[in-house]
């Protein structure tokens, strides 16, 4: 039988490539195509800003998967409605959520599916993350891998689409693979600063005159109707 729910969680490990802007949006996407999901912030070092939880200070549960009243917390949480659980992990968590993954999967193997949500940029070292989180998940989830360009468009992913240890990685694993446009700083710093979303700053919910700009309000419609689009490309791996 088919488990009845979903987990999509960023794997921990490198830092800065852009885990926790994904599931920003992705947690947008849902709320825009109305599919109810719980929210859970797995980031352990309890950052004042640039966590889920202080870009959804009412939504996002903070819970410390280090703990064993943290993986009963995160088990509690996936045995209750919504159907969907967004979970998203801090840099360097990659020893401790293997753990947690490791401790749960088997009790709950039957009831939910997991899809993991790695982010790779021209940096070899977020590609290698991702392959030392696949070597521990194995196919016990699917993969939808993220191409951020965060750099200029001069700068490409050759350590993701040369090597050998990724070539057999997608050859093994078939991930679904969309991209992220490279954002404009002076947008992205503002937002993680201030805990706003792409919706926000489109809706002008915010409060903050460098958000307010009409170019910047442009210029976040395109970089969410980009991702909304690569979402809905792989929506099969992001539902129950």
């Amino acid at each position: 039988m088919k488990p009845s729910k979903k987990v999509v969680f960023t794997p921990g490990g490198k830092g800065g490539v852009g885990k926790t802007t994904v599931s920003i949006a992705l947690a947008e996407w849902y709320a825009e195509n109305q599919i109810p999901c719980t929210l859970l912030d797995l980031d352990t070092e309890n950052k004042k800003k640039g966590s889920f939880s202080h870009f959804f200070p009412d939504r996002a549960v903070k819970i410390d998967i280090n703990t064993p009243a943290g993986l009963d917390a995160f088990i509690d949480h996936a045995d209750k409605e919504p159907d969907i659980i967004l979970a998203d992990m801090g840099a360097g968590s990659g020893k401790v959520a293997a753990h947690w993954f490791q401790s749960m999967y088997e009790s709950v193997a039957d009831t939910l599916s997991f899809t993991a949500l790695p982010v790779v940029t021209s940096d070899p070292a977020s590609v290698e993350s991702l392959l030392t989180w696949a070597a521990q998940l194995q196919d016990r989830v699917s993969y939808v891998v993220v191409l951020n360009q965060q750099e200029d468009n001069q700068v490409g992913f050759s350590y993701w689409e040369d090597t050998t240890e990724a070539k057999a990685f997608r050859a093994t694993f078939h991930p679904a693979i969309i991209r992220m446009d490279l954002r404009l700083p002076d947008l992205q710093h503002a937002m993680r600063n201030h805990g706003f979303t792409l919706g926000q700053v489109i809706q002008r919910e915010t409060d903050v005159p460098e958000l307010d700009k009409s170019s910047l309000v442009i210029r976040a419609q395109a970089y969410r109707r980009q991702l909304f689009a690569e979402f809905d490309r792989v929506k099969e791996e992001l539902l129950p």
